[in-house]
């Protein structure tokens, strides 16, 4: 599966942002799927993740409450929706996919990766 992430950009803080995941090849409800971010000088971190129905989210205690993960499976889409950014949650975002039920916190569980999108957060 080919994963392109876009809507990332410039927002000042305590805005809001929607970023998306477009997935391409069959089966896409077969995977869960994480998003991770990557600040300068820093290790990629999860952000969150979704299983492949929907129906289970895992969040980052950074990001909870704040951060809501959906996905359309009749578009092959899975969504971020950023809410109440902070200047520290300026990255890369990335999303990533596996097969199979489970919602993995860990990157090296995850198969699949987008090209990332640049989110910056001003303050």
């Amino acid at each position: 599966v080919q994963l392109q992430a876009s809507g990332g950009g410039l927002v000042q803080a305590g805005g809001s942002l929607r970023l998306s995941c477009a997935a391409s090849g069959r089966a896409f409800s077969g995977y869960a799927m994480g998003w991770f971010r990557q600040a300068p000088g820093k290790e990629r971190e999860f952000v969150g993740s979704i299983s492949w129905s929907g129906g289970s989210t895992v969040y980052a205690d950074s990001v909870k409450g704040r951060f809501t993960i959906s996905r359309d499976n009749a578009k092959n889409t899975v969504y971020l929706q950023m809410n109440s950014l902070k200047p520290e949650d300026t990255a890369v975002y990335y999303c990533a996919a596996r097969w199979g039920t489970s919602v993995p916190s860990r990157s090296n569980r995850y198969v699949y990766w987008g090209q990332g999108t640049q989110v910056t957060v001003s303050s």
